[in-house]
């Protein structure tokens, strides 16, 4: 059994229980930590404002209350982006994809990977430096919440998995297999051998020479 890309991101309860009990995720990841940056840009300075707001004269109500109101604002905002962050995962099986969200309100868009008709792999400059990068899928019926991907850590080596299950190789489908691990009605049924019934000959096989002479 080969261990799911980003199993360091452990599946928990709200990503594990959307898997079917034999579905196993094959890639299991969290968003980059560089999402973080833009809520931290906009909410730590208000949180220090706040602060500032609250030492400045500690014996004034108004700035007092309105120094705790921001804070408490700002530290709320940047508590969502975290449990955001925290809960939405991307996994990806052998039959679908799927993008768990939500943190008052749970979401989660489902893709099967046979109708994805599309692939596009995206790496910025800045995720070529910090490590990440994004998707675009591409299908019929397409799915707004799953047509764009981004800040998945490793992506390169995602996109490699995702190509693997979309493009299997020849020896990936020896048996006349499909992609799903059954069989593959395209494929014709092989011929079943015909064997004698032990009263009649099934004849001389073609390009035998025995090293018998045949006798009358």
């Amino acid at each position: 059994m080969t261990r799911p890309r980003g199993a360091s991101a452990a599946l928990g309860r709200d990503a594990g229980r959307y898997l079917l009990p034999d579905e196993e995720a094959v890639v299991n990841q969290r968003r980059h930590w560089a999402v973080l940056v833009r809520p931290g840009v906009r909410g730590v300075p208000v949180l220090v404002a706040g602060v500032w707001l609250l030492q400045v004269d500690p014996g004034n109500r108004f700035s007092t209350l309105l120094g705790l109101l921001v804070a408490l604002g700002a530290l709320g905002y940047l508590g969502f982006a975290v449990a955001e962050w925290w809960i939405r995962h991307f996994l990806v099986t052998r039959r679908r994809v799927l993008l768990t969200s939500g943190v008052v309100v749970r979401k989660v868009a489902v893709m099967p990977l046979r109708r994805i008709t599309d692939l596009t792999y995206q790496e910025t400059l800045v995720g070529q430096l910090l490590g990440y990068g994004g998707f675009r899928f591409e299908s019929a019926g397409q799915d707004q919440a799953l047509s764009q991907i981004t800040y998945l850590p490793d992506a390169k080596g995602i996109y490699d998995e995702i190509s693997g299950l979309l493009f299997p190789s020849d020896g990936s489908r020896r048996g006349g297999e499909d992609e799903d691990g059954g069989p593959d009605p395209t494929r014709a049924p092989a011929p079943r051998p015909v064997v004698g019934d032990g009263r009649h000959s099934t004849g001389p096989i073609p390009g035998f020479r025995s090293r018998y002479p045949r006798t009358r």
